[in-house]
C-alpha cells in the first residue's frame, strides 16, 4: 500500500484545477503536513472567494481521501490580494493595490449596470473595493449606487470620496447639477478624469473599479498611457454590432499591454417575468466565441431581468438586494473569475504603494 507523503499529496493537488483562475491548486500550496495517514492542507489563493471556499475545501478533501494512502486531510483556504504588475513604467496608485475598468466598444451593453455589481460581489466575496465612474459625459454611478451630495475636500486640493453601500465612489456627477450637460473637449474631459482618479483620497483597496465611458477615445487612451492599470473587463451582448465593437476595446488594450481579465456577456438571455421562459433573444454564445477567438477567458454571462434594471435605477444594485438571489450568484461567479485571473500576472515587486508615474500628454 502507498504511503501517505508530500510528494503524493502535492501530485494530487496538482491534478486539480482551480476554476477561477485556470491553474492547478498546486500553485495555491502554502504548506503540507503528513502524519502517517492523515496530512494537512494550508492552500492560499491570490484572490477574494468567500463564497467558494466551502465547496473549494470539500473538493480538496475528497480528492485527497479518495487517494487509499491518505485516510483523512484537514484543509484550510485563506485568500490574500497581492499589488500586481502594470502597463510600462507606470507605478501603482497610492492606497489602491489594482485598478480594473470595465470597457465596452459601444453604449447600452449595460456596463455600468455590470460595474457597481461587480464591485460589490467583490465586496462580497471579502475584498476592499472602490469604484470611480469615468464617464465624465453620462456619469451613472451616482445613480446606480444610490449615492448623491458633493463631496468634502478638506484641504481644497483633495477630496474624500462620497460612500455608498461600504464603498468609496467617486464621480464628476457628484461636482455637477443632475441636468447640467458637460460640454467640454476631449483634453478638459482627460483632465477632469485625471484629477477624480488622482485626488480622490481612496483607502487602501484591494481593487478600483473603474466604469469607463464607452467607445475607445480620450478617455480610454489616456488612461492606458497615464493610469496604472493591472487588468481589463469587456461587456458586451451576444448580438454581431455589439461583438464588433467589443472587439475593438479589446484589441485596443493588448496594443496598450493592458491584461484582458476577460469577457462578460450581457443580456445573454431574456427571462420573462410572468412565466419565467428564458430565451436568447439576442442571439447565442457570441461571448462565448469572442473569448474563444481571442484566446482570452470567458467570465461569465447575465440575464436581461428586469430586476436588475429596477434596482439599479434605485440606487441598491442586485448584489445589495437580493444577496442570496441567482443573480447575485452570477456576479459573484465572474468577481471571482475576474479577480482570480488577475491573481495570475505578473505582481509589483516594489515594496509597499508607490507613487503614480504621470507621462507625458496621449498621442493619437
Amino acid at each position: 500500500m502507498t504511503q501517505a507523503n508530500e510528494a503524493l499529496v502535492r501530485q494530487i493537488l496538482g491534478d486539480l484545477i482551480d476554476t477561477h483562475t485556470g491553474a492547478s491548486l498546486a500553485e495555491a500550496v502554502r504548506a503540507v503536513g503528513v502524519d502517517g495517514a492523515k496530512v494537512s492542507v494550508d492552500l492560499q489563493l491570490g484572490y477574494p472567494a468567500a463564497g467558494a471556499i466551502d465547496v473549494l475545501v470539500a473538493r480538496v478533501r475528497e480528492a485527497l481521501q479518495a487517494d487509499p494512502a491518505i485516510e483523512s486531510a484537514a484543509v484550510s483556504i485563506t485568500s490574500r490580494i497581492h499589488v500586481h504588475k502594470v502597463q510600462g513604467t507606470l507605478g501603482p496608485l497610492p492606497n489602491v493595490k489594482n485598478i480594473i475598468v470595465v470597457a465596452s466598444g459601444k453604449g447600452g451593453v449595460g456596463k455600468s449596470t455590470v460595474s457597481a455589481n461587480l464591485a460589490l460581489a467583490l465586496q462580497a466575496e471579502g475584498a476592499k473595493v472602490g469604484v470611480m465612474d469615468a464617464d465624465i459625459y453620462g456619469p451613472s454611478q451616482p445613480t446606480m449606487l444610490g449615492v448623491h451630495g458633493k463631496p468634502a475636500s478638506p484641504d481644497g486640493k483633495s477630496i474624500i470620496p462620497m460612500q455608498a453601500h461600504g464603498m468609496p465612489v467617486m464621480s464628476i456627477g457628484f461636482l455637477v447639477e443632475e441636468d447640467t450637460p458637460m460640454i467640454w473637449r476631449g483634453p478638459m474631459v482627460t483632465q477632469a478624469m485625471m484629477q477624480l482618479l488622482t485626488d480622490t483620497r481612496w483607502e487602501q483597496l484591494d481593487y478600483l473599479i473603474v466604469d469607463l465611458p464607452p467607445g475607445t477615445g480620450d478617455i480610454q487612451l489616456t488612461l492606458s498611457q497615464k493610469v496604472p492599470v493591472a487588468g481589463a473587463v469587456i461587456v458586451t451582448t451576444p448580438q454581431d454590432i455589439a461583438l464588433l465593437d467589443a472587439r475593438k476595446a479589446l484589441k485596443m488594450f493588448e496594443k496598450v499591454e493592458v491584461p484582458v481579465l476577460g469577457v462578460v456577456e450581457n443580456m445573454a438571455t431574456h427571462v420573462c417575468s410572468n412565466c419565467g421562459h428564458e430565451e436568447h433573444i439576442f442571439g447565442e454564445g457570441g461571448g462565448e466565441r469572442m473569448s474563444t477567438q481571442y484566446g482570452v477567458p470567458y467570465l461569465g454571462s447575465l440575464p436581461l431581468d428586469i430586476r436588475i434594471r429596477e434596482q439599479a435605477d434605485s440606487g441598491n444594485p442586485t448584489v445589495a438586494a437580493m444577496p442570496d438571489s441567482d443573480l447575485a450568484m452570477r456576479y459573484r461567479e465572474i468577481a471571482r473569475n475576474a479577480a482570480g485571473r488577475l491573481s495570475r500576472q505578473p505582481r509589483n515587486k516594489s515594496l509597499g504603494l508607490g507613487k503614480i508615474v504621470v507621462q507625458g500628454a496621449p498621442t493619437a
